[in-house]
């Protein structure tokens, strides 16, 4: 399932949102143009073992690691990879930015993408797979589609279903079966190189982080029906 747009628009401008995807975006652009995608994801991505012993494998990183879990919070492996991810982030973002408020946002998404990167360091330590890296906004993206769960639960997704279908569903029923299908992927091993582990982490991040900071004092949500 792809999903294309909801129909919940946000109060606000949504600023944190478009600068994250604008950094993305940005970051994308100096790997295919700079050093190229498998040594821009070896210098800024996050390798398990490199965060697991702070020290580099191979190449300089651009930041010393563990701090490349920043930076791969930015970087991405193809067009497709960061295609789906800025979409994603933008149906989702704006509105979660908006309940939250802006500097609030700013921090959830970030802690959201780290807790996502530890969660994969420690299920590639378990596994011994500690020299893979990962890359994408995807784990961060995760806490947002969590918060998106608890705040907006019956706003509709258009989405193109394969191959030809397109259904507008609850937000709700989207994201729990997405979600479902992170966990069975984990469980039964399923797509190579997906890192599913940080998307179950950065999921259950953000579901608790929501609870803990709490929406912005002004902003009231809209019912809508089912």
């Amino acid at each position: 399932m792809i999903p294309l747009k909801d129909d919940n628009p946000a109060e606000r401008f949504p600023l944190v949102t478009i600068a994250l995807v604008a950094a993305n975006l940005a970051a994308f652009w100096w790997q295919v143009t700079g050093p190229g995608l498998e040594a821009s994801v070896l210098r800024g991505g996050a390798i398990p073992y490199e965060i697991l012993r702070f020290e580099d494998i191979e190449y300089r990183d651009i930041v010393p690691p563990p701090l490349t879990i920043f930076t791969s919070m930015f970087l991405h492996g193809g067009v497709a990879h960061v295609g789906f991810n800025m979409l994603t982030l933008w149906i989702f973002g704006n509105n979660v930015e908006d309940a939250l408020g802006r500097l609030r946002f700013a921090v959830f998404y970030l802690l959201s993408g780290v807790a996502a990167a530890v969660t994969q360091t420690l299920a590639a330590a378990f596994s011994g797979d500690v020299l893979t890296p990962m890359v994408g906004a995807s784990g961060a993206i995760a806490g947002v589609l969590a918060a998106y769960l608890m705040l907006f639960p019956r706003h509709r997704i258009l989405t193109f279903i394969v191959p030809i279908w397109f259904l507008r569903i609850p937000a709700g029923f989207f994201i729990v079966f997405w979600f479902a299908g992170q966990v069975l992927n984990a469980v039964f091993g399923g797509e190579p190189g997906v890192a599913v582990f940080a998307h179950i982490g950065g999921f259950v991040a953000g579901w608790i982080m929501l609870r803990l900071m709490g929406r912005r004092p002004t902003w009231r949500a809209r019912r809508v029906g089912w």
